[in-house]
């Protein structure tokens, strides 16, 4: 799936694919500022926090430096049958915006369409999963301070400046669930300097970096985000391979704890050498395979055409979806799903798994096929879902639109 997004980071970072992500700090601008409005402004945000019920630890404020305790930024709402969901009270956030704060949105490609969108082209260029947060910091707060992320990271400022400072690695590949802490930051100074409207960065996992607007006067505001990576880590591939030993049933006997030394000898002997046979089996590039095609479904409700019949849809799996193609049938690979599909299906089914909205009434005229019951299918297993206004939106200006069969 081509997105603006993608190709501007790739431009901005001098970067030809995904492959040189973790590798190395990179710091770049857009040659399309205005695509950073299209992504997410403070009003949009700020939307999000109005209307939806949200609380710590995926909503958050600090100022001068420490988070607030919820009761300080969130009112009970009551319904008139007593039932209480905590609130964003928007007066208090006005006031805390003017004096100084920083609002913190985790996940935010669970609310917006846009945000879900790109993060799932993102998916599908980089083959890692990604989540975006977003920051909203005014006047003259303070950010967070020197610390390091336990993935890589790509930060985009869409609005306002902020002052930032990269240093490198303390330890090397340091990880959230780690042998030893990582507690003391680097000396050196990779980068300092302002971030401005359409700047991006990478930043990988272990470098410290800390941001803020105290440099600041007391005017004016900071809007980034910052999309994380997740890669995954040869302990990772351990622990996937250990999972799939369960299915031999050595490995499901009981260890031999009060048998004699040679017998011990003996279990062990017979487990290493089967170990070995499952790691040759199970190989890295099995297990990255395995990740994308085994992931679960999004999120997304199938009306089975109780409000009528589908007429748009769109592909929803979290990775491109892998297709095998045989003499008599097409098998797709997806959302932990394994389908067979007849041969002559083959050219819908690369139209509807594309990843752009596509009107099923333009399948059917441009592949001569009735694609309606091939789409039932493919949202009824969740690869594909039917497209709303909302979810449309979330296109709009940031995908080819030659690449769009939707009629929306």
């Amino acid at each position: 799936m081509e997105h603006r997004l993608v190709e501007l980071i790739e431009k901005a970072l001098g970067w030809g694919s995904a492959a040189p992500l973790g590798r190395g700090f990179a710091r770049g601008s857009f040659n399309d500022p205005a695509l950073c409005a299209r992504l997410l402004t403070p009003q949009r945000l700020l939307d999000t926090a109005m209307r939806r019920s949200l609380a710590p630890p995926q909503f958050r404020c600090f100022q001068q430096g420490e988070e607030l305790r919820p009761n300080q930024f969130l009112t009970p709402s009551v319904t008139r049958r007593g039932q209480s969901l905590p609130m964003a009270n928007m007066d208090t956030l006005s006031r805390l915006m003017r004096t100084g704060c920083t609002l913190v949105v985790d996940a935010m490609d669970t609310f917006d369409p846009t945000m879900e969108i790109a993060c799932r082209a993102l998916q599908w260029w980089s083959h890692e999963l990604v989540q975006v947060n977003t920051y909203l910091t005014t006047a003259d707060a303070a950010g967070f301070g020197l610390h390091w992320d336990d993935h890589d990271v790509i930060v985009v400022q869409l609005a306002g400046e902020k002052s930032w400072e990269v240093r490198g690695a303390s330890r090397e590949a340091p990880m959230y669930r780690d042998a030893a802490p990582n507690s003391t930051p680097s000396e050196e100074i990779v980068w300092s300097g302002t971030m401005q409207p359409g700047d991006v960065m990478h930043i990988p996992r272990g470098y410290w970096h800390t941001a803020t607007r105290t440099d600041r006067d007391d005017q004016g505001f900071s809007l980034h985000v910052t999309f994380g990576f997740v890669k995954r880590t040869g302990v990772d591939w351990m622990s996937w391979l250990a999972d799939n030993t369960r299915t031999d049933g050595l490995f499901r006997q009981d260890l031999d704890r009060f048998g004699t030394k040679e017998a011990q000898g003996v279990q062990h002997n017979g487990l290493y050498a089967t170990m070995l046979r499952h790691v040759d089996s199970l190989s890295i590039p099995a297990y990255l395979a395995a990740r994308e095609q085994e992931q679960p479904p999004p999120r997304y409700v199938h009306t089975a055409g109780l409000f009528g019949p589908a007429t748009d849809v769109v592909c929803v799996t979290p990775f491109r979806p892998h297709i095998e193609v045989s003499d008599h049938e097409i098998t797709v690979l997806a959302v932990g799903k394994r389908l067979r599909l007849a041969r002559r299906a083959e050219a819908a089914v690369r139209l509807l798994l594309s990843g752009y909205p596509v009107s099923l009434k333009r399948v059917a005229d441009v592949t001569g096929d009735d694609a309606n019951p091939l789409a039932e299918t493919l949202m009824k297993e969740g690869l594909c879902a039917e497209l709303t206004d909302a979810l449309h939106s979330g296109f709009i200006g940031l995908v080819p639109a030659a690449s769009c069969l939707s009629m929306l």
